[in-house]
């Protein structure tokens, strides 16, 4: 029953992130586009970039130029048109500026005649950026930020105050032109002002948030970083129509009709998860013993994002952290229980893995060989463990990113 459950793990994530590809959504985007006679730039940043840039040439008459700015490994290959480059994530490096000042290049001479598309996704935070200061001094930031256990929206608050393009900037640059733009949803209730911090919203964060989120993280700013924190961003854009796609919603909703399909009755918990991924993991193996006796094949699904608080120095991701916390909590169970989680882009933390599995062998497995869960917890070093038990998830990058599932399995049992 347990390699029954892994083989129905690989099915779930498999045809789940396939049914979130923005592809189709891209192109569906774009129908509402009219051609004018003036110039069409296309701009692509994020994980996705590559894949919903490649659609959009796909589907429109003419680009007159145009980039794609996306993650180490995620070009799959030249497009007609347009230039494409690689950068750092989640850590912005030197590649993430120059091919963002590529892009304000490409967009500095439009006329009110000319349209800019805008294809933006998760991760644009790091491979859209121009800083304001010195690039290593907002590179020490973001890992201040990312080994916090901040949220996305506070992470992002911070950084839009620090850039040339992120909450709303780069909509001015492209004035007069018009920007039609089309986001990818990867942040919980899209907010379209934190998507990838926003390069063509208003932004709806404050002054004083920045400098509140500076306080409750402790944070370790310059004093020129510390003024630009009280210079305040945009608040009315008018060159822009926004086409909002996917989220995290779809993908759990595309999770929970293949675990239907499977033969499990299936709940959705939330579409919202944002906690520490341990708290998530231990949560999820509370539902599993729950359940775990009732006879049926179950699943459970639980979307969005977790966040890790650095305490050691392993390797891993919210991913596979919540997964390997999972499996002290079921694994003294005699029921058949497999619990996983994935990010939707393929990548979970600076990993070549997407994600985690865990099942009610793991914790022995673990044991057997000498390594103890909460140690590993304790250093962050998920990783290492669930490579030892083939519990890695390794899909590659995806073209997508919509949050990450989680998803509990519960095989058929003997109620006793």
């Amino acid at each position: 029953m347990i390699e029954r459950l892994h083989k129905d793990a690989e099915f779930i994530i498999k045809n789940s992130i396939k049914a979130v590809l923005p592809d189709a959504a891209v192109k569906k985007a774009l129908s509402n586009f009219t051609h004018t006679n003036g110039k069409v730039v296309l701009i692509a940043a994020g994980k996705a970039a590559w894949q919903m840039a490649a659609a959009a040439v796909e589907v429109l008459n003419h680009v007159d130029r145009g980039i794609v700015i996306t993650k180490y490994g995620h070009i799959k290959g030249e497009i007609s048109g347009i230039e494409c480059y690689e950068a750092g994530h989640p850590v912005p490096d030197e590649n993430s500026f120059n091919a963002t000042k590529r892009a304000l290049g490409m967009v500095s001479d439009l006329s009110e005649k000319d349209t800019v598309i805008f294809l933006l996704s998760g991760g644009g935070s790091a491979l859209f950026e121009l800083p304001l200061i010195p690039g290593d001094e907002l590179q020490n930031i973001t890992k201040q930020l990312l080994s916090s256990g901040a949220d996305i929206s506070s992470i992002n608050t911070i950084r839009k105050r620090l850039s040339h393009v992120k909450g709303g900037r780069f909509a001015l640059a492209c004035a007069p032109a018009k920007v039609f733009s089309v986001v990818l949803s990867d942040i919980i209730g899209d907010p379209l002002d934190m998507i990838a911090s926003g390069p063509a919203y208003p932004d709806n964060s404050t002054c004083d948030e920045a400098k509140a989120i500076v306080q409750k993280y402790g944070l370790t700013l310059s004093d020129t970083t510390l003024k630009l924190l009280e210079v305040e961003t945009p608040k009315e854009i008018k060159n822009v129509d926004t086409y909002i796609t996917g989220s995290v919603r779809e993908l759990c909703k595309a999770a929970a009709d293949n675990c239907r399909e499977l033969g499990y009755e299936t709940l959705i918990l939330t579409d919202e998860l944002c906690c520490e991924a341990k708290e998530a993991g231990r949560f999820l193996a509370s539902i599993a013993r729950t359940n775990a006796k009732t006879g049926k094949k179950l699943a459970f699904i639980a979307g969005g994002e977790t966040v890790v608080h650095l305490t050691g120095s392993g390797k891993g991701g919210r991913n596979q952290e919540l997964a390997l916390a999972s499996a002290e909590g079921i694994g003294n169970l005699e029921s058949c229980i497999a619990i996983f989680s994935v990010g939707s882009d393929g990548t979970d933390g600076p990993t070549d893995a997407a994600g985690g599995y865990a099942d009610t062998d793991t914790m022995k497995e673990l044991s057997d060989k000498g390594i103890n869960i909460h140690d590993v917890l304790s250093n962050n070093d998920a990783y290492n463990a669930l490579k030892e038990t083939e519990g890695l998830i390794i899909t590659g990058p995806t073209g997508t990113n919509v949050n990450d599932v989680a998803v509990v399995l519960i095989g058929v049992t003997e109620v006793q």
